[in-house]
């Protein structure tokens, strides 16, 4: 199989050198990544500056690119300038740090997913909570294993796969879950500072506590579980095409 592979934490992160090295020992595996952290950028894309990546070399010894621009760029020159054919399936991760919510909308590891999808190749998002443990070894054999049997299962064209693991021990799953994307956790809480001249400034701080909604990619994580939801990327409402269809004819009456 061959596999486009990036993340929003650069290139030199662990999650993806991890992932790079368990999945190009028995795939033909591209990396190309931001040249540094760009974690929150969502699906920005750059216009403003030239893009430029260049070879930098793993952590095993092979080469991959980094690149100075966001996640959702490395997907499109990728795509462009690196392959003759299109790969098989994008992988963007693993982040440090779940992405589940509300917060899928401002992530950059979901957005290389989604840029994917766009194109028209399979892909997925992968994360693993903040917690105890960042088992990426124990989640690269899961991401793994899961390429092996999800070929039969086709997605509807437009969907992708947002995977999230607990921050334990892979040993220590609960199991797997299949979730819809929770809709309680938006973040609205800043830390406010003073700087030495006593002018203030902000942090963005810890996430509101919520309750856990029965099936979501929240819940399957707060009961050890691996969170697998399928996004789309129409956002279209299409439940209110029929309600305002009848406003568009009032508009003219």
């Amino acid at each position: 199989m061959k596999i486009l592979l990036t993340n929003d934490d650069g290139y030199q992160a662990p999650g993806i050198q991890i992932l790079y090295e368990t999945l190009s020992k028995i795939h033909d595996v591209i990396l190309i990544a931001p040249d540094r952290e760009k974690s929150a950028v969502g699906h920005g894309i750059t216009l403003i500056r030239p893009l430029r990546h260049h070879p930098v070399q793993l952590n095993n010894g092979d080469n991959g690119y980094a690149l100075n621009g966001t996640p959702a760029d490395c997907i499109k020159l990728g795509l462009f300038d690196l392959f003759d054919q299109k790969p098989d399936i994008v992988i963007s991760g693993i982040n440090p740090g779940s992405n589940t919510g509300i917060n899928i909308n401002y992530s950059g590891t979901v957005a290389a997913a989604r840029e994917a999808c766009l194109n028209g190749i399979p892909s997925m998002a992968v994360s693993i909570q903040i917690g105890d443990c960042l088992d990426y070894q124990g989640l690269a054999l899961f991401i793994s294993n899961l390429l092996k049997q999800i070929q039969p299962f086709k997605l509807p064209a437009g969907s992708f796969l947002n995977i999230n693991a607990p921050g334990i021990p892979m040993k220590d799953i609960q199991g797997v879950r299949i979730t819809r994307q929770a809709a309680n956790n938006l973040s609205e809480q800043f830390e406010k500072r003073q700087d030495p001249r006593q002018r203030p400034y902000f942090w963005y701080g810890k996430m509101n506590t919520v309750n856990h909604e029965p099936g979501t990619d929240n819940e399957a994580l707060s009961d050890n579980c691996i969170s697998i939801t399928p996004i789309q990327c129409d956002m279209t409402d299409h439940e209110s095409l029929a309600t305002l269809a009848g406003l568009k004819d009032m508009m003219f009456n």
